[in-house]
Formats: C-alpha cells, sequence, structure tokens
C-alpha cells in the first residue's frame, strides 16, 4: 500500500475494479496547470512561515516547473492507481526532487487542494464563455444593424401576429444573451473565495498565512469558515445553472434558424460550411450545427440535475461523491463553448431572404392590431374596435384577401366607421415605423439600439 498517500492505514491492496472506479485521473487531469499554481502558492506561503527552508522551496518550484513541462510535451505518465491530477503530480514531484516533494503537502488536505484547483479551473473557463458570449452579441448586433429594416413576420404561438423588423428580432437575442452574461459573472463573483488552508475540514495546527496564498492566487478572500470552504459546491451548481439557461437561449434561436431554413419559411440560408447532406436524399441541405446545438442543451441541462441531486443528501465536509462535480461541469463548459463558437463563426454567413421576409409579412394579417389602434384613434373603444377588425378578418379569410387591400366598397359593408384612410396606412412599413419608443421595432429605433449595444461592448470589460 506504500503507492497510496493514505496507505499507512490499510494492509489489503485496494481491488483493482475498485481501484479504476475511485479514480478521476481520466477527468481531472486537464487540471494540472491550476494544480501546479496552488501547489506553488501553497509552497511560497510554508517558506514565509518558517516551515519550509529556502532550499526546499527552491526545489519544490524547480520540481512543479519541469513537471509542468513534462506534461505540456505529452511526456507525463497519468496513472490511475494515483487516483487523480494531484497524487500523480506529488509523486512526480517527490520522485524528482526527494523529501522536500513529500513536506508540500503539511498544512494542506486533498480536500481543500482539490476545491481550490477546481475554482481556479472554473474561473478560468468562466471568463472564456464571458469573452465567448460578448463576441455573439456583437455578432449579433452586426447583423441587427445590417437588417435594421428588413421587414419580417413577428410571431405568437407561431401564427402571424405583427410585422417587425429582423433587426429588432437578432437584438432581442442580445438581450438574453446579456442576462446570461450577468449570471456568468455572479457565479465568478461568489466562486472567488479561495479554500486552501481549510484543509480536511477543520484547518490546520500551523501557522499557515490564508490571505497570502488567497492573494497570490487571485481570490478576492479566504472562505470564511473550513467545513464550507471544502464541501461548498454551490459555485459548480450556479455555473452549471448559469449555462443551462445560456444553453436554453441558443437552444430556441437554434430552433428558429431550423424553422426559418426549412422550404415552408425559406426566411434564411445556412452556409454549406455549417450543412451537412443527406445519404439517400440527394437534395437534403440539413442544418446539422443548429439541430446539435439544440440538442447539446439537454446534456447540459442534465448536468445541473446531477449535481443538484448529487448534493441534495450530503452531509459536512467532503464526501467521495463530490467528485462526480467535475464530470458535469467539464462536458458542461466544453459542449457550452462550442456551441457558442459555432453561433460566432456560423451566423455572419447566414443569408437572409428579406423579399420572402417581407412576403411572409405581408400575409396573414398582421397588421390587424394597427387597424384596431386606427379606430381607437377615430373614438371607438378598443373592445369594440377588435370586434369590427375581428369581422373584417374573417371576410378577408373567407375572400382570401389581405387587409390592406379592402375597397371602401367593403370597408363601408363591414363597419361604418371603417374609412379607406385607415385601410390605406396598412403598409408594413408603415405599421413597423411608428413603433418607435424605446424597445419597439422600428428601424430608426433598432439602429439607435445598435449604436448604444456598439459602444457597450467595444467600451466595456468583457
Amino acid at each position: 500500500m506504500s503507492d497510496k498517500p493514505w496507505g499507512g492505514r490499510f494492509d489489503a491492496p485496494t481491488n483493482a475494479f475498485v481501484e479504476a472506479f475511485n479514480a478521476s485521473t481520466d477527468v481531472d487531469q486537464r487540471m494540472y496547470a491550476q494544480d501546479i499554481e496552488g501547489s506553488r502558492a501553497h509552497a511560497t506561503m510554508l517558506h514565509r512561515q518558517s516551515i519550509l527552508s529556502s532550499n526546499e522551496l527552491k526545489k519544490i518550484l524547480n520540481g512543479l516547473d519541469e513537471i509542468e513541462g513534462e506534461i505540456e510535451r505529452g511526456e507525463f505518465a497519468f496513472l490511475i492507481e494515483l487516483e487523480d491530477v494531484h497524487m500523480n503530480i506529488e509523486r512526480r514531484l517527490t520522485e524528482r526532487v526527494g523529501e522536500a516533494g513529500k513536506k508540500l503537502h503539511t498544512a494542506r488536505s486533498r480536500n481543500d487542494q482539490v476545491a481550490t484547483g477546481t475554482r481556479l479551473y472554473l474561473r478560468q473557463r468562466t471568463d472564456h464563455v464571458l469573452d465567448l458570449l460578448r463576441q455573439f452579441q456583437m455578432v449579433l448586433v452586426d447583423i441587427a444593424q445590417r437588417e435594421h429594416d428588413t421587414i419580417m413576420p413577428g410571431f405568437t404561438h407561431l401564427q402571424s401576429a405583427q410585422p417587425v423588423t429582423f433587426g429588432h428580432h437578432m437584438l432581442a437575442y442580445v438581450e438574453m444573451l446579456d442576462r446570461d452574461h450577468g449570471r456568468f459573472c455572479d457565479a465568478r463573483k461568489r466562486m472567488n473565495e479561495c479554500p486552501l488552508g481549510s484543509a480536511a475540514l477543520a484547518g490546520t495546527t500551523f501557522n499557515i498565512d490564508r490571505q497570502f496564498t488567497s492573494d497570490q492566487l487571485g481570490f478576492d478572500r479566504p472562505c470564511a469558515n473550513s467545513l464550507d470552504g471544502v464541501s461548498d459546491r454551490d459555485f459548480v451548481v450556479e455555473l452549471l445553472a448559469a449555462s443551462s439557461l445560456c444553453a436554453v437561449h441558443l437552444s430556441r434561436f437554434c430552433e428558429e434558424l431550423i424553422l426559418w431554413m426549412s422550404a415552408q419559411f425559406s426566411f434564411i440560408e445556412l452556409s454549406d460550411a455549417f450543412c451537412t447532406g443527406s445519404s439517400i436524399m440527394p437534395q437534403k441541405k440539413n442544418p446539422d450545427m443548429p439541430e446539435l446545438i439544440r440538442g447539446k442543451t439537454g446534456r447540459i441541462v442534465g448536468g445541473l440535475v446531477t449535481m443538484l441531486v448529487n448534493l441534495k443528501s450530503l452531509p459536512l465536509a467532503y464526501n467521495k461523491d463530490m467528485q462526480e462535480d467535475k464530470a458535469a461541469v467539464f462536458d458542461t463548459f466544453d459542449q457550452l463553448s462550442a456551441s457558442l463558437r459555432i453561433c460566432i463563426d456560423m451566423l455572419p454567413e447566414m443569408t437572409v431572404n428579406r423579399d420572402k421576409l417581407y412576403d411572409a409579412a405581408s400575409s396573414g394579417h398582421a397588421t390587424a392590431t394597427d387597424l384596431a389602434d386606427h379606430l381607437v384613434r377615430a373614438g371607438v373603444s378598443f373592445r369594440d374596435a377588435h370586434a369590427i377588425v375581428g369581422k373584417a378578418v374573417a371576410y378577408c379569410i373567407r375572400t382570401k384577401k389581405e387587409l390592406h387591400t379592402l375597397s371602401v366598397n367593403e370597408c363601408a359593408d363591414l363597419d361604418a366607421h371603417l374609412s379607406a384612410e385607415m385601410i390605406s396606412s396598412l403598409s408594413v412599413e408603415a405599421c413597423v415605423a411608428a413603433r418607435k419608443h424605446l424597445g419597439g421595432c422600428a428601424p430608426q429605433q433598432v439602429q439607435m439600439q445598435c449604436t448604444l449595444w456598439k459602444d457597450r461592448l467595444e467600451n466595456q470589460d468583457a
């Protein structure tokens, strides 16, 4: 049992299947840089507190540098019998520098070591997602600016509702992504506390300086309670929750791309570079990237459910169940980052079929609400106006007409309040332009919002 850091208590060797089942090396070895970073800070603190000599510190730091180089060159052999990335690195350090390597673990436990490395790694991944979100927002703002006056049908219940602009539609997703950005920022802020020094659960009897290691590693402060420091995985849940909602937003967007690209809509065309074909149907061009992103959402939401169920019955402090946190959150960040990257690369090459969008907006009686508003301005109560326009729409459906094509005589037959002037003002351009208030879909308002967003995205820290 000498291979195990905890082997002194045991006489019998670990069952081979148990050894593989227990190991997390295949998942957590990606955290090697963060583990080494935490070990450097811890060793430096031990030296400052006269727990390590200058020579021991030098050996440890040089050894860690050499190990990091080995890993980056692909020369490091991770062994599952050493259970995780932390023990693999510690064993290699001891092989390289001898007794000094055995002293590195003074005043720390794998419990606070794992918690620290995980926070450092997820902090880095969170910063990357924050950057991707800003890039995607800028892509959408560019499209919105280009299509600020491209008229399209707006839908409710997937039924034609009112005309809007394509630019306005794109800006709706910019707002959604901005809320995602804010949630990741909030989660990062709460995550940025240092567990190192909590040791196994109760702290340590050594005279350590937790503020020093916290500062060295870029944390805002040390965790205030050692029990909470090693057992807290709220930050993992928060990041998974933020990721899940962001993935849902991407899925909604991709669902629209999939619908819009169908022959029945033909609103947009995606580049061949982001589509695939059929093995049997030569005519097919499938929007596989949006479909995959939509599918990844279930996987990401599954990670959140996994972690919530994992934590729901755990007593303080550390329990082996917590080892499952990394598989869930690492996969989530991989899938979310890839989904965002696809969107960032795919959308600038999207073709918008403006004529098709205009024709669709001009049909389906999408200007009915505007006609009701005209009646209200003429002194009719809204409820009566609603009934009058409903009657007119029913007539148009029977006669296969649109509201804006009604004749003077037809208006008079339908209701005395309907006038030719009202009908003539029902162009989709006029209906869209009239919504020029803050948050409206008028082209001038879309342009204004694009300018505001560009200034914000270009001139603030992402």
